[in-house]
C-alpha cells in the first residue's frame, strides 16, 4: 500500500520558455496540486498512490504510463469518456509565468465518493487533500469529505491544502465552508501566506494564523510564504525557515506543492512538521529554478540544499484567536 495516497486533480500540460504565442515550441508534460505533491515525495523515497479520473483517450494513457513511470501507485484511478483539463503554460515573464486553464467538466471532476475506497486510505499514512479537490465539483467535495473521514476512522493522518482558486466557488464563503467541514479531520494544513488567510479567515499575521488553526484541533500548520520561505506551528513551538533558491528564480508555480511533498515525506518517516519544512523550503527552493513538475528535485539535489536551509524560533506568547 502507498505510505502517502493524494486525491484531485492532474492536467495535461503544454509548456513553452517563449510567451504564449502559436508558433512557440511546446513541449507535453503534466502537473496538478495534489499529484505535485505525490510526484515530489516519490522523488524523496516515499512511496504515492493517486485517486482521480483520467480520459479514456491517448492523453489519458500518457498520464497513466508517465505516474507509472514515476512509481505512483494508479490503481485508484479510473478512466472515463471525457477530457483531460488542459494548460498552457510559459516561464515569460520569469518568476511566475503566464498560464491559461481549461478544466470545467474534466474527467476529474466526475469523482463520486464511490470512487473512494476505505482500504487504500486505511493502508496509507498520510492522505492529501486540498481545496481544489473539494472546488472542482460538488461530488468531488463529497468524496474528499469521506476521505477525510475514513482516514479520521482508520487512523491516517490527514493533510489538507486550501489551495484557494476563486474561479472554483460560486463565493469566497462557501470555499469556506468547505474548509470549515474537513478542518475537524485535518492533522496538518499548508495554507499559502498571506492570500489565502487573509481571504478565509481575515487574518494577515503568521502567529495568528497558526494559532487559528491550532485552536481548530488541527496538529500542526506549515505556511508556505513564497519568496520569504515557511513557518511552521505547533502547540509547543514556531519557527520561520527563510526561502532559499540555488538555482534563481525561473518559474514559482508548483513550489508549494513540492514544499508539501517534501514536508509530508518527512511527515511519513516520523519527522516532526519543522524538519519536513526544511525539507519543503530545500525542495521549494530548486523547484523555482526550472520549468513545469520536471523542475522538482532529487533526493541527491535537495539534501544538498537542505545545507543551505536554517531555522529561526519565534518566541511568542500562545493565545487563543477567534
Amino acid at each position: 500500500m502507498p505510505e502517502i495516497v493524494a486525491i484531485g486533480e492532474c492536467f495535461v500540460e503544454f509548456y513553452t520558455h517563449e510567451r504564449l504565442h502559436a508558433d512557440a515550441e511546446w513541449k507535453l508534460v503534466y502537473s496538478g496540486d495534489t499529484f505535485n505533491v505525490v510526484a515530489m515525495a516519490s522523488l524523496l523515497g516515499t512511496s504515492c498512490g493517486y485517486v482521480t479520473r483520467v480520459s479514456d483517450d491517448p492523453l489519458g494513457d500518457f498520464l497513466l504510463e508517465e505516474w507509472r513511470k514515476r512509481g505512483i501507485d494508479t490503481s485508484c484511478v479510473r478512466q472515463t469518456r471525457g477530457f483531460n483539463a488542459m494548460e498552457f503554460s510559459s516561464s515569460e515573464p520569469p518568476g511566475e509565468g503566464t498560464k491559461v486553464l481549461y478544466r470545467k467538466g474534466s474527467a476529474a471532476s466526475g469523482m463520486t465518493p464511490e470512487d473512494i475506497e476505505r482500504d487504500y486510505i486505511a493502508g496509507a499514512k498520510v492522505l492529501h487533500v486540498s481545496g481544489i479537490s473539494q472546488g472542482i465539483s460538488e461530488s468531488c467535495r463529497r468524496a474528499s469529505l469521506l476521505a477525510a473521514e475514513i482516514a479520521r476512522e482508520e487512523g491516517t493522518l490527514v493533510s489538507y491544502d486550501p489551495n484557494l482558486r476563486p474561479g472554483l466557488w460560486e463565493s469566497i464563503a462557501e470555499a469556506r465552508q468547505a474548509m470549515d467541514e474537513i478542518l475537524p479531520y485535518v492533522n496538518i494544513v499548508t495554507p499559502s501566506f498571506p492570500h489565502e488567510p487573509r481571504a478565509l479567515i481575515g487574518l494577515e499575521e503568521e502567529a495568528e494564523v497558526i494559532d487559528w488553526f491550532l485552536d481548530r484541533g488541527v496538529g500542526a500548520v506549515a505556511l508556505k510564504c513564497g519568496a520569504a520561505g515557511a513557518w511552521a506551528g505547533t502547540e509547543d513551538r514556531t519557527a520561520r525557515i527563510p526561502a532559499v533558491s540555488p538555482r534563481g528564480v525561473l518559474h514559482a508555480s508548483g513550489a508549494g506543492d513540492t514544499f508539501v511533498g517534501g514536508l509530508l515525506h518527512c511527515i511519513v518517516r516520523g519527522l516532526d512538521v519543522f524538519e519536513g519544512a526544511q525539507w519543503g523550503v530545500a525542495c521549494a527552493g530548486l523547484k523555482v529554478g526550472g520549468p513545469s513538475i520536471e523542475a522538482q528535485p532529487t533526493r541527491e539535489e535537495a539534501l544538498e540544499a537542505l545545507e543551505l536551509v536554517r531555522v529561526e524560533d519565534v518566541l511568542r506568547p500562545r493565545g487563543a484567536v477567534q
